[in-house]
């Protein structure tokens, strides 16, 4: 991308979050100057965001708009994140987004830079499988969106307490080498992760693939 065409849309960006009022523009704006990350446009790709509006409307039709205590795991570069905290629908108490890649917690915290320096929002960087969910990392709600890429899916499901309220997705992209977790379909995804009360399961067709999506207490 020359430096023209970098100007352009950064100009593009600026005058709709003007013209939005929008924060949520300005915060990707500070994050595109910033951070020199390509993970950024695949996480705001029309893909990407589909399945994270299908989360929020899904989510707010089954739990409602204050599901408190957010734990986001596999969060990335805090793309879902964004688009809960700016979800008007939703009064969301606290999100931390959680991923083991270093350097995904930088670019998160800039990309929800607005409710980071509120004290609503923390990026960590840490494994999921040694997280302690019933204590220092315990949550009113925990995402997880990334089971595809779970190796040890049933090793990280066995630490979820009994009764946690989670959203889980995952898919049948087996093409993508990263996908070792991939399930054939939604009865599958079920079977791998049972819940004792589900309040919504569903899949949603894709250009490639299918995403399934769970929400319930375990």
């Amino acid at each position: 991308m020359t430096a023209f065409s970098d100007e352009f849309y950064r100009d593009i960006l600026e005058g709709l979050a003007v013209y939005a009022d929008s924060s949520f523009h300005r915060d990707i704006l500070m994050t595109l100057t910033r951070h020199q990350e390509p993970g950024i446009a695949v996480a705001l790709n029309k893909n990407q965001m589909a399945s994270k509006r299908w989360l929020a409307d899904s989510l707010h039709a089954s739990v409602g708009s204050s599901p408190g205590r957010v734990l986001i795991l596999g969060g990335w570069v805090g793309a879902l994140s964004a688009v809960l905290f700016h979800d008007r629908r939703f009064d969301l108490q606290r999100v931390v987004s959680v991923d083991i890649d270093p350097r995904c917690a930088p670019v998160a915290e800039s990309l929800n830079a607005t409710n980071a320096r509120s004290g609503r929002f923390a990026a960590r960087t840490a494994d999921m499988l040694s997280l302690d969910y019933t204590g220092e990392d315990a949550a009113d709600l925990i995402i997880n969106t990334s089971c595809e890429h779970l190796r040890d899916f049933e090793r990280w499901y066995a630490r979820v307490p009994a009764d946690q309220l989670v959203v889980l997705q995952s898919n049948d992209y087996f093409a993508c080498a990263e996908h070792v977790n991939s399930v054939a379909d939604l009865a599958t995804f079920q079977a791998q992760a049972p819940l004792r009360h589900v309040l919504f399961a569903g899949a949603r067709k894709m250009r490639r693939y299918t995403r399934f999506m769970l929400i319930g207490r375990k």
